[in-house]
């Protein structure tokens, strides 16, 4: 159970950045909608009978532009029952900046499970040609370097949609977020759909019913990830997680469905505001 909370944060980095963020090399694919979004949580099937119910919530803000970058906040508490009263409280806040053309990625990260004391992520990563310099000041003070082909969470999902678009039906992207302890490199698996006919929504929720969405294209997404590490000294290939949602051109997701293996938890729009953006000068 902790493992999930460890690795939320990989999941919705891509799940909020699929929200909203956009940018970087793949700017002509359109702007992207400043916003916020409120995600309800529940659980969807438990596999090994291991969870009997989870609810919680996601509240995620995004802002910015390609010509002073992006940035989101985030956060999401949830609550795991496993029986017997044994509940798992989960408290988990992100806050973070990334550079359009995917130079410069910032990430704070605060995780609280039940009454632990919180643990603490604070970096910043810069591309430098050939490699991406890390900075950790938290939880330890560190500095490494990445291979440069690694992207940050919104340079993952331009790639995602400009593949869309391109008709293209897989894409494999190994993707740096700080979470963890800051030092993890998750290796994905991208299986992307058939545009979804306007008139096919089964759940409709406000982002199918918003006048800034109803003449969008959107694409059924599942993305799966894998630990690096792990692949590269084992060539294990199950995934840590995996999660799907609907994707729109502009950058906003809905019906999200995060697979953890042991059990799989949904995430269905709640709310969903339009915020007022700067146009870029």
């Amino acid at each position: 159970m902790v493992h999930l909370f460890r690795t939320s944060l990989g999941v919705m980095a891509l799940a909020m950045a699929a929200v909203g963020p956009g940018g970087g090399v793949h700017a002509a694919n359109g702007p992207f909608l400043a916003h916020q979004a409120l995600y309800d949580l529940s659980l969807v099937k438990s596999r090994s009978n291991s969870i009997n119910s989870a609810r919680g919530r996601i509240l995620y803000n995004f802002a910015g532009s390609s010509c002073e970058g992006y940035t989101s906040e985030f956060r999401q508490v949830s609550e795991l029952d496993s029986g017997e009263g044994k509940i798992t409280l989960s408290d988990l806040r992100s806050n973070s900046w990334e550079d359009a053309t995917g130079k410069s990625y910032r990430f704070k990260i605060e995780t609280r499970m039940n009454e632990t004391e919180a643990g603490l992520v604070d970096g910043s990563a810069e591309r430098d040609g050939d490699h991406i310099n890390v900075k950790l000041k938290l939880p330890a003070p560190k500095n490494f370097t990445l291979d440069g082909k690694i992207v940050f969470p919104t340079e993952q999902i331009q790639h995602i949609i400009a593949a869309a678009k391109e008709g293209k039906s897989l894409l494999e992207l190994s993707v740096y977020d700080g979470s963890d302890d800051g030092q993890k490199v998750y290796n994905t698996l991208t299986v992307i759909g058939q545009p979804i006919p306007d008139e096919r929504t089964a759940s409709p929720d406000p982002s199918t019913s918003d006048e800034h969405m109803k003449s969008l294209k959107r694409w059924p997404v599942t993305v799966s990830y894998f630990d690096r590490d792990v692949q590269q000294k084992e060539g294990e290939q199950t995934p840590v997680y995996a999660m799907s949602f609907e994707l729109y051109e502009n950058g906003v997701s809905r019906q999200l469905v995060l697979d953890y293996n042991d059990f799989v938890i949904s995430g269905a729009m709640g709310k969903f505001d339009v915020k007022d953006s700067k146009p870029c000068n």
